[in-house]
């Protein structure tokens, strides 16, 4: 397709159109374009931009409702300092100034009494702030202690771009022809003839920079699905194979994959020949995994498991399309693992319709990945990060052990903390009433949101009103090292009460605390400093307003175009794709890929699982939320109204459970209340609940919270079983039990 070269705002009739882009809060990982129609200061409507090439004019029902947050009643709109106790509600209303002198206080009586790193910055899904946080961390206050707040093993994505790096040196997506302009129609690209949907719902979830419709428009050109998930989602009704495996079993399932392939013969010598490092190994750990005992691990019938193996690696080109759902065990990082090495056995790997690199890619800002600012910790500093010696591999602050090092002071206190775009109580923290405490435990904590969680209700001494989408100027791009995208700009349409944005509030920030690392004046001229190497300032990249897309080459090993010495191979010291982790042999954990039960199993634990006899999963993806997002917003909330558990009708038979019900689910850790949604589509052994539960419409003082303890389903999941990389932990394989609510209970 052509791009338009429209202007990036006009004026319609009475209103005022701005195109722009919705990567923020609220919002997700996507950068569909979208047209803002307003009228003076206010947001009347949202409409797709058909003339962006990643969307083509198709929005989700959280975009189209983005009008509704912007404007809900309910959003902060001016800094709040807490007068009361923790957790009263008691707030007076004061001016930036006076909030940053709160912040310049406390940071540098902090700095002066237990040095920097007794700072922490707890993020959550940032988005595109992820590298303002950084340079907040490491610059601002000096810290190296940057980390997902009480999120085990940071459980999503960044394994992934860990991984990635440390055995091939790059970042790779599904081939959708997502990287041209002209999509579909560009005459390089072909559609995949299979494509795997590994432990994710893509329609629904449209993870970090893919858009579940792709899928489908490869389906119309004839792609054929396999699908792994213990549940029957849209995308495994349509699947040519639908692998239903037991939760927490995904590293046997590609440990069969792998042995089928290279027994029969399937795989891609020539690719694997030249190309790879490790094929011996592999192939004698993978001996290990004959489809009897994958069968008897995971549920997942052996003839199912050979005709996936067969049909994946004799379909050129194919792909894998792969989810957060693997990262989400222990032993995640050998799923991960697997996964690419399934790519590299098959010679999938950079070819039209297969697994593609993007790397050399967009880069604009030319920042490592997460670390903008890290230049400014001291050598000695960063050697004190948290997790820094127990966990060698693992990238930033390890947040199981910030967490224990909040609670007990070891191995040094933390006394301030920075909560930003993460409501942890309520979403990613594992056992967030020790995530309570631990916060509880800090001297000095500062949330920034749109809105009032009970996060920053229970825990936060100051809160600052963080302006969303629509009310901010800023770029789209690759600061964070791995969302794939071409440059854009986002545009800003209105200005709600005083918030304002992450840049803002970053450079004002900095600029008290360490004004020789925040020189610009504004945040037009950080945006123009961060995109400089485009040779286009901020002004001229709105102005262009149409996306700045690179150009893509496939097979870029073969041509030195990943190497900076221009050799030919991948971005590694050996030049070769790995099917091990070169990483994990130096310090002395398993670098090939391997099965682990779960730690809690009808396997591992069968005396417990007695009285929890249900396999638990949870993290689905719901069409009108983001994680504990948009409940406030009645046209969602009417979506799901209610946090849902799903069970088989034969198990909910057996406990007296009929649809409808509140039920509690419970295990050794606690338990949480949820509806109960009978469904054919999962295994009888096994419930699904759903994540990132609080009520906003209900009281926001203790002891409420807004109902955070009522269903939030993280009070069963234990924190402090992160995988042996630091990476990884058990957010969907433990075991449960259910069963009424009833006036007793």
């Amino acid at each position: 397709m052509e791009l338009s070269n429209r202007p990036w705002r006009w004026e319609e009739g009475e209103y005022t159109v701005t195109r722009t882009l919705p990567w923020s809060g609220p919002g997700c990982h996507n950068q569909c374009g979208i047209l803002v129609y307003s009228k003076g200061n206010t947001v009347v409507k949202i409409e797709g931009d058909p003339d962006i090439p990643f969307n083509e004019g198709r929005l989700c029902v959280r975009c189209l409702s983005l009008s509704k947050v912007v404007h809900s009643p309910y959003r902060l709109t001016h800094p709040l300092k807490r007068v009361g106790e923790r957790g009263e509600d008691k707030w007076a209303k004061i001016s930036w100034d006076e909030a940053y002198d709160l912040i310049e206080q406390n940071a540098r009586k902090v700095q002066a009494e237990y040095g920097p790193e007794a700072i922490t910055v707890l993020t959550g899904t940032g988005r595109n702030i992820s590298h303002i946080l950084a340079k907040l961390c490491y610059s601002a206050f000096g810290s190296p202690n940057m980390s997902p707040a009480f999120f085990s093993g940071v459980a999503c994505y960044a394994p992934k771009l860990q991984l990635m790096l440390a055995t091939f040196g790059g970042f790779i997506w599904a081939d959708c022809s997502q990287m041209f302009p002209d999509r579909y129609d560009n005459p390089n690209w072909v559609p995949p003839k299979v494509m795997i949907i590994w432990g994710n719902n893509p329609v629904v979830s449209h993870p970090d920079s893919f858009m579940g419709y792709w899928i489908v428009e490869c389906m119309k050109r004839g792609t054929r699905l396999i699908v792994i998930d213990p549940r029957l989602t849209w995308l495994a009704s349509r699947a040519e194979v639908w692998l239903q495996l037991r939760p927490g079993t995904d590293p046997a399932i590609a440990l069969g994959l792998i042995n089928i392939i290279i027994s029969e013969g399937l795989y891609d010598g020539e690719f694997v020949d030249k190309w790879t490092d490790g094929f011996d190994a592999l192939r004698e750990r993978a001996s290990e995994y004959s489809p009897e005992r994958v069968e008897e691990i995971s549920w997942v019938p052996k003839e199912k498991l050979i005709k996936a193996a067969r049909l994946y690696a004799t379909s050129k080109p194919a792909a894998i399309q792969w989810g957060v759902a693997m990262e989400h065990h222990q032993a995640g990082m050998s799923t991960l693992l697997g996964v690419q090495d399934l790519w590299a056995l098959t010679g999938n790997v950079d070819v039209p319709g297969g697994n593609i690199i993007n790397r050399p890619g967009v880069d604009y800002a030319n920042l490592p990945p997460f670390a903008w600012g890290i230049e400014d910790v001291p050598r000695d500093t960063l050697r004190n990060t948290i997790g820094y010696k127990e966990f060698p591999f693992y990238k930033g602050a390890q947040p199981d052990l910030m967490a224990e090092a909040m609670l007990t002071g070891k191995p040094y206190p933390i006394k301030m903390a920075w909560m930003q775009a993460t409501n942890p109580l309520a979403c990613t923290g594992a056992d967030p009433k020790s995530a309570y405490q631990a916060l509880r435990n800090c001297d000095f904590v500062v949330d920034v949101d749109l809105f009032m969680t009970p996060s920053a209700m229970a825990c936060a001494d100051l809160v600052l009103p963080a302006a969303s989408v629509l009310e901010r100027d800023s770029v789209r791009a690759e600061f964070v090292g791995g969302w794939w995208g071409p440059l854009r700009a986002v545009n800003k349409v209105v200005q709600i009460g005083e918030c304002k944005s992450d840049e803002q509030i970053l450079l004002e920030v900095g600029k008290r605390l360490n004004p020789e690392s925040f020189p610009w004046d504004n945040v037009e001229q950080m945006l123009d400093w961060l995109i400089r190497d485009t040779g286009m300032t901020f002004s001229e990249l709105r102005e262009r307003c149409d996306p700045v897309y690179a150009p893509f080459h496939y097979r870029k090993y073969e041509e030195g175009l990943l190497r900076r010495d221009g050799q030919p191979g991948f971005r590694t010291s050996n030049g070769k794709f790995n099917l091990y982790v070169p990483a994990f042999e130096k310090i002395g954990i398993d670098h090939l890929p391997y099965y682990e039960e779960p730690f809690q199993s009808p396997v591992s634990t069968p005396e417990l699982s007695e009285e929890y006899p249900l396999v638990l999963t949870t993290g689905a993806r719901s069409w009108g939320f983001f994680h504990s997002e948009h409940r406030q917003i009645p046209q969602l909330r009417e979506i799901d109204p209610d946090p849902e558990v799903e069970i088989h009708p034969d198990t909910a038979a057996e406990v007296g459970i009929e649809d409808g019900d509140w039920v509690w689910i419970e295990n050794n850790y606690g338990r949480c209340k949820q509806r109960a949604k009978l469904t054919l589509t999962i295994d009888p052994r096994v419930v699904h609940a759903k994540h990132g539960w609080w009520y906003p419409e209900r009281e926001g003082a203790e002891p409420s919270l807004f109902g955070v303890w009522d269903s939030n389903i993280n009070q069963l999941l234990p924190s402090g079983y992160q995988g042996p990389s630091g990476y990884c932990a058990p957010y969907k394989s433990l075991i449960c039990k259910v069963y009424r609510v009833s006036s007793k209970s």
